[in-house]
């Protein structure tokens, strides 16, 4: 007794050499159209130098440029592994891994973002109008530290283990037009 197929609809070797010579026939790039068809072509990209498109809210927009773009220091990660083998030390290890995996610090010339979490859907932004002071802190000797900007409504802003830290801090102050008077305490830990 033949099997049948319960789920396919039968077909014939003819039909089945049919419909492959046609598949086939219509993936070769040198097969005939068929005269009904409207041939089109996809343009994928336009020219640059041409955009009509260009209204007035696009011409006044400023341009974002980023002064940094980064993470935490390594410096901070790698002092706190190496201390995380005392078992006292191992609490602060971990804040450090997270630090170093899941924070990144972003500073342009129209704002600050913080960006977190283990997705990096948490963010914060703030313009340099609302900072009222910066202050930093040093760690270890001096080759990372906080940044902690008060903000004119009383927030205060902690950015812990950043690199160039200095740097930013009166970058900081200068876009937010206030004197370059950092407020800077001793080193103090890690």
């Amino acid at each position: 007794m033949a099997s049948i197929p319960l789920l396919s609809p039968p077909t014939t070797a003819t039909n089945a050499a049919a419909s492959h010579q046609a598949s086939s026939a219509s993936l070769s790039p040198t097969a005939k159209f068929l005269p009904h068809r409207r041939l089109t072509r996809l343009h994928v990209s336009s020219p640059t130098n041409n955009n009509p498109r260009t209204t007035a809210a696009t011409l006044a927009s400023p341009t974002e440029k980023i002064f940094f773009d980064g993470g935490a220091h390594y410096g901070d990660l790698v002092a706190n592994l190496l201390l995380g083998f005392t078992l006292l030390w191992l609490p602060l290890t971990l804040a450090a891994v997270s630090r170093a995996m899941y924070l990144r610090y972003r500073f342009t010339n129209l704002r600050v973002t913080v960006i977190s979490g283990l997705t990096g859907q948490d963010r914060s932004d703030f313009a340099y109008s609302v900072i009222k002071d910066v202050q930093v802190v040093p760690r270890l000797i001096g080759e990372w530290g906080d940044v902690i900007i008060t903000l004119k409504d009383g927030t205060k802003v902690d950015l812990r283990s950043v690199p160039k830290f200095r740097e930013i801090a009166k970058y900081c102050l200068a876009m937010a037009q206030k004197p370059l008077v950092l407020k800077e305490t001793g080193p103090k830990g890690f």
